[in-house]
Protein backbone atom coordinates (compact mmCIF):
# COMPACT_ATOMS: atom_id res chain seq x y z
CA UNK A 1 0.00 0.00 0.00
CA UNK A 2 1.86 2.85 -1.43
CA UNK A 3 -0.49 5.84 -1.55
CA UNK A 4 -1.99 5.60 2.04
CA UNK A 5 0.12 6.21 5.14
CA UNK A 6 3.38 6.73 3.94
CA UNK A 7 7.07 5.91 4.49
CA UNK A 8 7.98 8.95 3.48
CA UNK A 9 9.31 11.87 5.84
CA UNK A 10 7.30 15.34 5.46
CA UNK A 11 8.89 17.16 3.05
CA UNK A 12 9.95 20.77 4.94
CA UNK A 13 9.11 23.84 2.69
CA UNK A 14 12.22 25.79 1.61
CA UNK A 15 10.65 29.18 2.91
CA UNK A 16 10.37 28.83 6.84
CA UNK A 17 13.55 26.77 6.51
CA UNK A 18 15.61 29.30 4.92
CA UNK A 19 14.38 31.55 7.39
CA UNK A 20 15.03 29.37 10.44
CA UNK A 21 18.76 28.80 8.79
CA UNK A 22 18.98 32.75 8.51
CA UNK A 23 17.69 33.42 12.21
CA UNK A 24 20.02 31.16 13.68
CA UNK A 25 22.83 32.56 11.77
CA UNK A 26 21.71 36.16 12.90
CA UNK A 27 21.50 35.31 16.68
CA UNK A 28 25.11 33.53 16.14
CA UNK A 29 26.46 36.63 15.02
CA UNK A 30 24.54 38.42 17.44
CA UNK A 31 26.07 36.23 20.23
CA UNK A 32 29.22 37.27 18.94
CA UNK A 33 29.13 40.23 19.94
CA UNK A 34 28.08 40.42 23.21
CA UNK A 35 31.80 40.66 25.01
CA UNK A 36 32.59 43.75 22.20
CA UNK A 37 31.03 46.10 24.07
CA UNK A 38 32.70 49.16 22.77
CA UNK A 39 32.69 48.56 19.30
CA UNK A 40 28.75 47.52 20.03
CA UNK A 41 28.25 51.16 21.23
CA UNK A 42 30.31 52.67 18.48
CA UNK A 43 28.04 50.48 16.04
CA UNK A 44 24.96 52.12 17.08
CA UNK A 45 26.78 55.64 17.24
CA UNK A 46 26.91 55.37 14.25
CA UNK A 47 23.49 54.16 13.18
CA UNK A 48 21.98 57.14 15.19
CA UNK A 49 24.55 59.33 13.30
CA UNK A 50 22.92 58.16 10.28
CA UNK A 51 19.71 58.69 11.70
CA UNK A 52 20.16 62.17 12.32
CA UNK A 53 21.65 62.94 9.37
CA UNK A 54 18.72 61.27 7.34
CA UNK A 55 15.98 63.39 9.38
CA UNK A 56 17.82 66.85 8.65
CA UNK A 57 18.89 66.16 5.23
CA UNK A 58 14.55 65.66 4.63
CA UNK A 59 13.87 67.94 7.61
CA UNK A 60 10.84 65.97 8.40
CA UNK A 61 10.27 63.00 10.33
CA UNK A 62 9.88 64.82 13.85
CA UNK A 63 6.83 62.72 15.22
CA UNK A 64 9.27 59.83 14.42
CA UNK A 65 11.93 61.08 16.24
CA UNK A 66 9.68 62.17 19.12
CA UNK A 67 8.59 58.76 19.61
CA UNK A 68 11.97 57.48 19.01
CA UNK A 69 13.21 59.74 22.08
CA UNK A 70 10.20 58.40 24.20
CA UNK A 71 11.16 54.94 23.69
CA UNK A 72 15.05 55.76 24.53
CA UNK A 73 14.35 57.68 27.54
CA UNK A 74 12.16 54.49 29.02
CA UNK A 75 15.16 52.15 27.58
CA UNK A 76 17.40 54.48 29.72
CA UNK A 77 15.46 54.51 33.15
CA UNK A 78 14.83 50.69 32.59
CA UNK A 79 19.00 50.80 32.69
CA UNK A 80 19.63 52.63 35.24
CA UNK A 81 16.83 51.10 38.01
CA UNK A 82 17.26 48.55 40.12
CA UNK A 83 15.69 44.72 39.08
CA UNK A 84 14.23 44.56 42.53
CA UNK A 85 12.64 48.59 43.16
CA UNK A 86 12.60 48.73 47.83
CA UNK A 87 10.10 51.15 47.25
CA UNK A 88 7.43 48.97 45.94
CA UNK A 89 8.55 45.03 46.29
CA UNK A 90 9.73 43.09 49.67
CA UNK A 91 11.69 40.57 48.20
CA UNK A 92 13.48 37.20 49.28
CA UNK A 93 16.49 38.10 46.60
CA UNK A 94 18.90 40.70 46.87
CA UNK A 95 17.93 43.81 47.40
CA UNK A 96 19.93 47.58 47.82
CA UNK A 97 21.53 48.22 51.00
CA UNK A 98 20.42 51.23 52.52
CA UNK A 99 22.37 51.04 55.79
CA UNK A 100 26.01 51.57 56.12
CA UNK A 101 26.13 48.28 57.83
CA UNK A 102 23.62 46.49 55.65
CA UNK A 103 25.74 43.59 53.83
CA UNK A 104 26.93 44.49 50.47
CA UNK A 105 24.71 43.32 47.73
CA UNK A 106 25.45 43.59 44.03
CA UNK A 107 23.76 46.44 41.78
CA UNK A 108 21.33 44.23 39.29
CA UNK A 109 19.65 45.76 36.41
CA UNK A 110 15.98 45.73 35.43
CA UNK A 111 17.59 46.19 31.88
CA UNK A 112 21.00 44.71 30.70
CA UNK A 113 23.27 46.29 29.16
CA UNK A 114 23.48 44.29 26.28
CA UNK A 115 19.80 44.60 26.06
CA UNK A 116 20.00 48.31 26.67
CA UNK A 117 21.93 48.20 23.58
CA UNK A 118 20.39 46.06 21.53
CA UNK A 119 16.92 47.68 21.83
CA UNK A 120 18.28 50.66 21.01
CA UNK A 121 20.27 49.86 17.96
CA UNK A 122 16.82 48.30 16.97
CA UNK A 123 14.96 51.49 17.70
CA UNK A 124 16.92 53.86 15.43
CA UNK A 125 17.16 51.36 12.86
CA UNK A 126 13.35 50.93 12.94
CA UNK A 127 13.67 54.70 12.55
CA UNK A 128 15.51 55.17 9.82
CA UNK A 129 13.25 52.83 8.04
CA UNK A 130 9.97 54.62 8.63
CA UNK A 131 11.67 57.79 7.17
CA UNK A 132 11.66 56.34 3.73
CA UNK A 133 7.84 56.95 4.29
CA UNK A 134 5.65 59.67 3.70
CA UNK A 135 3.25 58.01 5.77
CA UNK A 136 4.97 59.28 8.83
CA UNK A 137 5.94 62.49 8.11
CA UNK A 138 3.50 64.42 10.18
CA UNK A 139 3.53 68.18 10.28
CA UNK A 140 4.42 68.82 13.66
CA UNK A 141 5.89 72.55 15.19
CA UNK A 142 8.99 70.61 16.37
CA UNK A 143 10.32 73.17 18.68
CA UNK A 144 7.22 71.74 20.78
CA UNK A 145 8.00 68.57 20.69
CA UNK A 146 11.47 69.31 21.71
CA UNK A 147 10.68 71.50 24.55
CA UNK A 148 8.16 68.51 25.61
CA UNK A 149 10.85 66.02 25.70
CA UNK A 150 13.57 68.14 27.24
CA UNK A 151 10.97 68.79 30.12
CA UNK A 152 9.87 65.20 30.25
CA UNK A 153 13.89 64.12 30.30
CA UNK A 154 14.58 66.56 33.09
CA UNK A 155 11.86 65.58 35.49
CA UNK A 156 12.51 61.62 34.53
CA UNK A 157 15.98 62.02 36.04
CA UNK A 158 15.30 64.06 38.74
CA UNK A 159 13.13 61.89 39.97
CA UNK A 160 15.36 58.86 39.14
CA UNK A 161 18.19 60.60 40.49
CA UNK A 162 16.52 61.04 43.96
CA UNK A 163 15.74 57.77 44.37
CA UNK A 164 19.09 57.09 43.46
CA UNK A 165 20.58 58.99 46.44
CA UNK A 166 17.33 57.82 48.55
CA UNK A 167 18.51 53.90 48.38
CA UNK A 168 22.49 54.92 47.71
CA UNK A 169 23.25 53.17 44.92
CA UNK A 170 25.02 53.79 41.52
CA UNK A 171 24.03 52.10 38.63
CA UNK A 172 27.27 52.82 36.57
CA UNK A 173 30.64 51.53 37.05
CA UNK A 174 31.93 55.04 37.73
CA UNK A 175 33.26 55.89 41.38
CA UNK A 176 32.21 52.41 42.43
CA UNK A 177 34.51 51.06 44.91
CA UNK A 178 36.73 47.75 43.73
CA UNK A 179 38.37 45.40 45.97
CA UNK A 180 42.14 45.56 46.31
CA UNK A 181 42.70 42.81 48.70
CA UNK A 182 43.41 42.96 52.60
CA UNK A 183 45.74 45.48 53.91
CA UNK A 184 48.24 44.91 56.19
CA UNK A 185 47.01 45.83 59.83
CA UNK A 186 49.40 48.48 61.24
CA UNK A 187 48.82 48.26 65.32
CA UNK A 188 51.49 50.22 67.46
CA UNK A 189 50.85 47.34 70.24
CA UNK A 190 53.71 44.54 70.51
CA UNK A 191 53.38 40.94 71.34
CA UNK A 192 56.61 41.06 73.44
CA UNK A 193 56.62 43.00 76.70
CA UNK A 194 59.90 44.29 78.32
Amino acid sequence: MEGIGGDRAPVASPLPQWGHDTWRMYQYYLDKTTPHTTYRWMGTLVIAAIYCLRVYSVQGFYIVSYGLGIYLLNLLIGFLSPLVDPELEISDGPLLPTKGSDEFKPFIRRLPEFKFWYSMTKAFYIAFVMTFFSLFDVPVFWPILLCYWIVLFVLTMRRQIAHMIKYKYIPLNIGKQKYTGKKASTSGSSLCGD
